[in-house]
């Protein structure tokens, strides 16, 4: 580390360097010997302190990476404000390409090296969602989904909120007693269970998350569900059987492009000619990598497709497009909820995993929030059926029209 008192005239270049560009966003930067650059109004959205020479560099040449990297280690400090504050303001304000020809050289290696392989894609699944299920009880939901919820007013609770979620989808697939369903990537289980003890079909549940199988069966055994619902511990290229439903619930978002062609196959010879599915997703308004420092340390191999992507890989299959929601703003709401829970839970964490974890999901949990609220990230429904379906009602009623003994049901059940 180069401590700031050494060098000071490449510091202060630097400084300069980085205030003049995040001036336009409000944030004011700070040495450690009190000089400080970028926005000089009397009201910052927040000051940003660096530490070190390294970070001032870094923070030039690759920001997406190197922020994430010295918030979570303490070489940079946020006074005056909070990350999510900060964040909206870099989105609204700032170019999203940014960085340099350093920047795109580390974004490639991390492609290659977290590319979403049969071997790759269990490793990075793994690093996120092998995580101690006691870490997520502290603030998820009560059947811990970890996608976004559906808030029929936005004053619902969290718990209201996931369960109308999973209705939503439901409904939008229109599911009948008897039928079969393939769900891949199935979290803990809450959606395949909610499928067989709501609307009575058979699920077939994949996940390559040791952790989260075990759990999901446990609950499944719980449930009385065993003889509906199969959660299998294998990777979703290896679906085989057909279905008069396939869905996929915040799965996209870890296949890759270079893989989207291993899911059409999948879609293709596993729904039946008279079938349906649907995609729930977080995505973008154009294609775009996901944060470096999130791929790096959240989630390696992650990769929000924009709408063109995800239709594109749609398009060859004997399939139409029957429905296209953007759900952006419900994913703020969840993720608000979902913070607001972290930040009451942090000693706990810091207990379990140490107070750089803290702040590396404190960091994630933020700036996801801050790019829904500013528009940067997307939550896609995309709902299609093949040619010979007729199980999709030709208006939109049957989504919003619900009965008034459903709406109690949401607001009274249990997990």
């Amino acid at each position: 580390m180069l401590p700031v008192s050494r060098f000071r005239p490449l510091q202060h270049w630097l400084l300069q360097k980085l205030g003049d560009y995040l001036a336009p966003a409000r944030i004011r930067v700070r040495l450690t010997d009190g000089t400080e650059g970028g926005f000089t109004g009397s009201a910052p959205v927040a000051t940003v302190t660096v530490r070190d020479t390294r970070t001032l560099l870094g923070l030039i040449l690759n920001p997406d990476l190197e922020f994430g990297e010295a918030y979570t280690s303490g070489r940079v400090e946020i006074q005056g404000g909070n990350l999510v504050e900060l964040f909206e303001s870099v989105f609204l304000s700032l170019p999203q390409k940014r960085g340099s020809r350093y920047a795109d050289f580390v974004s490639h290696r991390l492609d290659r090296i977290h590319e979403n392989t049969l071997k790759g894609s269990r490793a990075n699944i793994h690093r996120h969602y092998d995580l101690n299920v006691d870490f997520y009880k502290l603030w998820l939901d009560s059947r811990l989904l970890y996608t976004c919820a559906y808030f029929p007013d936005p004053s619902a609770t969290l718990e209201d909120a996931q369960l109308a979620k999973m209705d939503h989808v439901c409904r939008k697939l229109h599911l009948q007693p008897g039928e079969t369903v393939a769900e891949v990537g199935c979290g803990w289980g809450a959606f395949a269970l909610h499928m067989a003890r709501e609307y009575g079909v058979r699920v077939r549940a994949f996940n390559i998350s040791a952790e989260q199988i075990a759990y999901a069966r446990r609950q499944a055994k719980l449930a009385g569900l065993e003889d509906q619902v199969e959660f299998i511990e294998d990777d979703y290229r290896n679906l085989s059987g057909q279905y008069d439903v396939f869905v996929s619930i915040g799965m996209l978002e870890h296949v890759g492009k270079k893989h989207y062609v291993d899911l059409e196959a999948v879609i293709d010879r596993s729904l039946k000619q008279s079938g349906r599915g649907l995609l729930h997703f977080i995505g973008r308004n154009q294609p775009q990598p996901l944060n470096a420092f999130i791929r790096k340390r959240v989630f390696p191999g992650g990769y929000p497709p924009s709408l063109l992507e995800t239709l594109a890989f749609l398009e060859p299959l004997d399939v139409s497009v029957l429905d296209v929601e953007n759900l952006r703003m419900h994913y703020a709401w969840t993720l608000e909820h979902w913070l607001a829970r972290y930040e009451k839970s942090v000693d706990r964490v810091a207990e379990m995993y140490g107070p750089e974890f803290v702040r590396l999901w404190r960091f994630y949990l933020s700036g996801s929030l801050a790019g829904f609220r500013a528009g940067t990230m997307q939550l896609f429904q995309v709902l299609f059926a093949r040619s010979e379906c007729r199980s999709i009602p030709v208006t939109r009623d049957h989504l919003y029209k619900t009965s008034a003994a459903k709406e109690l049901k949401w607001m009274t059940a249990t997990p």
